[in-house]
């Protein structure tokens, strides 16, 4: 194992600044070991990133499959990781609220996996019908392939409404098409077909065979792999019970709860948290002056009022 080279990393800090006001108890079991994975190994990566990306040259050609494995948990550098992670740290806490744990990690399992082949697969396709063989040997590595399968879900389970997508209002069932434009207009020399492969990978789960498939495979390594009964919930104020859960609603049933994520989002949608980061980035690597305020999860007034009640409260 390497250990990567010292040095300030503050993406990484203002990633572990954002889970600390957050609080570690408030963010569900496979979230947090999502984040806590990813993190270490940025700090003490299996292999260097040429090892550990993913091309069709290197996992296809030379038969080097546990590429398939590496490439999603490794990241180019400390900004890479804080981007993804932020932006997982808000899809995770939504999606295994609602999903469940044991079923929200076998979705991050099977999406790193499958959004690695269908990357595969359009690169190859590329190179073919292009005929350009710089595609087999392009090399790609980090979580926003999962992260954009990930938004799919989010936003299926989540209909209606608008995301703000470089100031303009998108509807959500648009939102990740629009998002992987937008990317790469900022962003050149981000993998699009990496993003890409994350929304249709989404899509087969939420439109497609997948989850039927997936159900299937999952009660055949066993029966308790539906999960229908007591599940683990994290509630809003950051303690796990109890309770009957049906993470796929009842027959026929649309699974439509209301949830109050303020508690963990100060009321920002996604984007306005990644927004936030960016400008307080921005700040970080243009000034020399003191940190800008603590920023992404902030909590309201009326929360904060609640809280010192609670401790006059526990001080009687």
């Amino acid at each position: 194992m390497q250990r990567r080279s010292r040095g300030t990393n503050t993406g990484l800090i203002l990633l572990l600044s954002q889970i600390f006001h957050v609080g570690i108890s408030n963010i569900p079991p496979v979230t947090l070991a999502t984040l806590v994975l990813n993190i270490w190994f940025f700090l003490n990566p299996l292999k260097p990133l040429f090892e550990s990306c993913l091309s069709v040259e290197k996992c296809y050609q030379q038969k080097d499959w546990q590429r398939l494995l590496l490439s999603p948990f490794h990241h180019a550098d400390d900004w890479h990781l804080y981007f993804n992670m932020a932006s997982m740290l808000w899809k995770g806490i939504n999606l295994e609220r609602r999903l469940g744990s044991r079923w929200f990690a076998y979705i991050i399992v099977t999406f790193s996996l499958l959004t690695g082949v269908v990357y595969l697969f359009l690169e190859f396709a590329l190179a073919e019908f292009m005929d350009e063989p710089g595609f087999r040997r392009s090399c790609a590595v980090g979580f926003s392939g999962v992260l954009f399968a990930l938004k799919v879900l989010n936003n299926h389970y989540c209909p209606g409404g608008f995301a703000n997508i470089l100031g303009f209002p998108v509807p959500n069932r648009f939102a990740c098409w629009a998002e992987l434009v937008a990317i790469h207009f900022i962003s050149p020399g981000t993998s699009f077909a990496g993003h890409l492969a994350g929304i249709l990978v989404g899509l087969m789960y939420t439109h497609g065979p997948l989850k039927k498939i997936m159900k299937k495979c999952a009660g055949i390594f066993s029966s308790n792999m539906h999960y229908y009964g007591h599940q683990d919930h994290f509630n809003s104020s950051g303690y796990s019970r109890y309770q009957d859960y049906y993470p796929y609603g009842q027959p026929g049933y649309s699974e439509d709860i209301p949830r109050n994520y303020d508690a963990y989002t100060a009321g920002l949608s996604e984007e306005e948290q990644l927004e936030r980061a960016l400008r307080a980035s921005l700040w970080d690597r243009g000034t020399s002056q003191p940190s800008p305020p603590p920023y992404g999860f902030h909590l309201s007034a009326e929360e904060e009022m609640r809280r010192q009640r609670l401790r006059r409260f526990d001080h009687q």
